[in-house]
């Protein structure tokens, strides 16, 4: 019995697009366009906003498309954080209109960069330290 294996290009596991090269352009183009519609829907919707309304949408509709499972697909060239960082540039234009380092310091919020390398020391430091919940991943005790 012989079985021939078919070659992809792309294979979507928990909603991650693995691409042959790993690069996660795919991914990435789809995170990013997905954050603009949604961004999109609350511009359209909610057009007197404050600051409170308009970080509470933000960050439980636009961010977590941006931040899931980010520790796999990470960027790391330029030019990719910078489109990822282009978002969170435009969505804080809707509240202020102040540059955009003087716009996050005012909603307290931080770059999407700083955001993955905070995640990713908190994530050494369980591992070092070998604190972890262990009814979340029983197999790392």
């Amino acid at each position: 019995m012989s079985y021939t294996l078919e070659k992809l290009n792309s294979i979507d596991d928990l909603r991650v697009t693995f691409d042959s090269n790993l690069t996660f352009r795919d991914h990435m183009a789809q995170k990013i366009n997905k954050a603009y519609s949604i961004l999109g829907i609350i511009k359209r919707n909610f057009i007197y906003m404050d600051e409170s309304s308009f970080i509470l949408l933000y960050k439980s509709m636009v961010r977590p498309h941006l931040e899931y499972a980010n520790s796999v697909w990470c960027p790391y060239k330029q030019g990719d954080i910078k489109e990822l960082e282009k978002i969170q540039k435009r969505a804080t234009k809707l509240v202020q209109k102040l540059p955009y380092k003087d716009r996050l310091m005012h909603l307290k919020l931080p770059t999407m960069e700083y955001g993955r390398l905070h995640g990713d020391i908190i994530e050494v430091f369980k591992t070092t330290h070998n604190i972890h919940d262990a009814e979340v991943s029983p197999n790392l005790r």
